[in-house]
């Protein structure tokens, strides 16, 4: 989406306030997130959503071993046409959620880039499938979009700078897939764990209390069969996400276990943008029952 195109609703003052005063009293998770979305307009948010300046917050929390190694950060897509990527590495843009080229041998063979004009996807494609001028196309088209819908929506996004980040292919000391551990933090402390797995084939999606007990809810994935074991490493994985969700009322942490080292993934101050799905529904109540929204955010 760009800016001509972002509904004057998702830009208007009055319907800005119009929200302010309908989120006034969250009481569930979507509804604080929705609260958060319109009123925490601090730099650190900024920072949390930018995915080149991230990296900085990052390291200086916890240092640099927990960071995807960066081939590079570009303001100009063109240059993607003399920079020599490895067999294996991730193209994002830095503004935004939802959207990567994955370049590695072990994608499918007949899997291809999709159209530039309709990239803002996942697609993991063979290197010999990623030609540089079609990156550079999508890569165009990345830095031409405005993502989360407006600065009525997800605002700190439409702060970001658009850049796009190549970082390396991670892959588990085995050569598999991680999963994605996402690590809900509640001023300081993480309460929930979900995992995600199979990102690039049949995806499922569990939710674990922070003692590694399963919950009864959906996400909207199935859940693993059977149930994923309880990471080794769990204790320091979230201690590591209670460090970098320090100094905010809430952030998802998203982290990867390759087994030898954990990677950090991404900061999400708003996930699904407020539209978490819960089901059970009483979940969501829970889930915001660890959450006490300050009346400003300073």
């Amino acid at each position: 989406m760009k800016w001509d195109e972002i509904p004057r609703a998702e830009r208007s003052r009055i319907v800005r306030m119009r929200r302010l005063w309908a989120t006034r009293s969250p009481r569930t998770f979507t509804e604080k997130v929705r609260y958060k979305m319109l009123r925490d307009h601090r730099p650190l948010i900024v920072t949390f959503a930018d995915k080149a300046a991230v990296r900085a917050h990052v390291a200086a929390l916890v240092g640099e071993r927990v960071l995807p190694r960066a081939y590079a950060i570009l303001d100009d897509p063109k240059r993607l046409m003399d920079l020599a990527l490895p067999d294996a590495a991730v193209l994002k843009p830095t503004h935004g959620s939802g959207a990567a080229i994955v370049i590695s041998p072990d994608a499918a063979p007949d899997t291809r880039l999709p159209a530039a004009s309709e990239s803002w996807v996942y697609r993991h494609v063979q290197p010999a499938a990623a030609p540089p001028e079609q990156l550079v196309a999508i890569g165009h088209h990345w830095l031409g979009q405005v993502y989360g819908q407006g600065p009525n929506r997800e605002w700190a996004y439409s702060r970001v700078p658009p850049r796009i980040i190549v970082e390396e292919f991670l892959t588990t000391t085995t050569g598999g897939i991680p999963d994605d551990y996402k690590f809900f933090v509640f001023h300081g402390r993480c309460e929930y764990v979900q995992v995600d797995a199979g990102r690039f084939g049949d995806r499922t999606q569990d939710f674990h209390d922070r003692s590694w007990r399963h919950l009864p809810m959906s996400g909207g994935p199935a859940w693993a069969v059977p149930p994923p074991p309880r990471p080794a490493r769990l204790a320091e994985m979230i201690a590591l996400a209670e460090r970098l969700g320090s100094g905010t009322d809430f952030v998802r942490v998203d982290l990867y276990d390759l087994g030898d080292r954990i990677v950090f993934g991404e900061l999400t101050s708003y996930p699904a943008g407020g539209d978490s799905p819960f089901e059970p529904e009483s979940f969501d109540a829970t889930f915001g029952e660890h959450w006490a929204v300050p009346r400003r955010y300073r």
